[in-house]
């Protein structure tokens, strides 16, 4: 089983990853934020370094997957690699803080590595609002994420959008997280996995 937790930074992500990974005692595998060399200067230079970046996001992600494949454990992922070539990548070329050249490269490569990646059996997308994002971004207090763009957050919203309304790669479950407190609140994360349990019971 590979369930897999999608949603734009600040959503919740690696915190319902370990919430759900504890419940239905699976093994979480988590985004590379703080080893990666060049979150903090994409930040201040975002043409700088934009390509450099997703590179090793997509490096990252494909190795993940291939652990994960030799496991053969049920697996609970925080972001599908999906996210970094639809979303992320396609955000910054559309924005020019990718070149033409560094985005084709790119997608050669993710095109290549998806021949080979399998997609989860449920994806789960945390579908928030901007004013919501930002409260959790300022809240988890990493410096270099301060300096986070609100239209960088916004572009990237409408694409997750866009990309939830075609995704056809398998179940699917859509959780709006605005009015929800699933640290806090029992209630709520007992929400979620009673949907998650659904999901997952339909799976077989």
């Amino acid at each position: 089983m590979h369930i897999a937790i999608a949603g734009n930074i600040g959503a919740g992500k690696t915190t319902l990853t370990t919430l759900l990974a504890q419940h239905f005692k699976m093994d979480p595998h988590y985004e590379s934020v703080d080893e990666n060399p060049y979150l903090e200067d994409f930040y201040h230079d975002m043409e700088r370094w934009s390509f450099h970046l997703q590179v090793y996001f997509l490096n990252s992600r494909f190795r993940q997957i291939l652990e994960i494949r030799k496991t053969g454990k049920d697996i609970i992922q925080d972001r599908t690699i999906y996210e970094d070539r639809y979303i992320f990548a396609s955000n910054l070329h559309a924005m020019s803080l990718m070149s033409e050249r560094d985005f084709k490269n790119y997608s050669s490569l993710f095109d290549l590595m998806e021949l080979i990646v399998t997609p989860p059996d449920l994806l789960i997308y945390l579908k928030a609002s901007i004013p919501t994002l930002v409260r959790n971004i300022h809240s988890r207090g990493r410096e270099y994420e301060k300096s986070i763009n609100i239209d960088y957050l916004s572009n990237l919203n409408d694409r997750y959008d866009q990309w939830i309304q075609s995704y056809n790669k398998g179940k699917l479950l859509v959780i709006e997280v605005d009015n929800l407190n699933f640290v806090k609140n029992p209630e709520d994360l007992g929400e979620i996995i009673e949907k998650v349990n659904a999901e997952i019971h339909g799976l077989f």
